[in-house]
């Protein structure tokens, strides 16, 4: 059985307010997160869109947005828009911390993947790698620009 959850906290010499806009702004997470472009609907059912020299492009579905608190998206693990079968479910979670912001970002849904447990695990490694790198650059981009 594959497990269904990557989890990973860290934390951000910036305000929460700062960080917020840094994860749920085009301009920021075209980035940060994706290396060419992103948009996104900054809205519960707005589109997500993220572009990758090296990946493509990643369609997702904005679910949550409670402003400096709560982002959540799912997004597709191919290039088709996210489903059944083809997404998992990021949050974002923001809380103060002393004078800077803890970040915790948690993905689930890698066993409900079409394909099997072979595939799913794939995914969830690749992820797991993705977002250890991905907050790395985040933490050192809101801190550059928060400066």
């Amino acid at each position: 059985m594959t497990s269904d959850r990557i989890e990973r906290d860290i934390v951000i010499a910036a305000t929460p307010r700062r960080v917020w806009d840094i994860v749920t702004r085009a301009e920021h997470l075209g980035t940060w997160f994706a290396d060419s472009a992103a948009e996104i609907d900054l809205r519960p059912g707005g589109a997500l869109t993220l572009t990758w020299k090296e990946y493509g492009v990643s369609h997702g579905v904005v679910e949550t947005v409670e402003p400096h608190t709560t982002f959540a998206f799912r997004w597709a693990v191919d290039d088709r828009r996210p489903g059944d079968g083809n997404s998992t479910r990021v949050v974002f979670t923001l809380t103060p911390d002393g004078d800077g912001t803890r970040l915790r970002v948690v993905e689930t849904g890698f066993a409900a993947l079409a394909g099997g447990p072979e595939r799913q695990a794939t995914h969830l490694e690749q992820n797991t790698e993705g977002w250890r790198l991905e907050l790395d650059e985040l933490r050192a981009y809101a801190e550059s620009v928060a400066a």
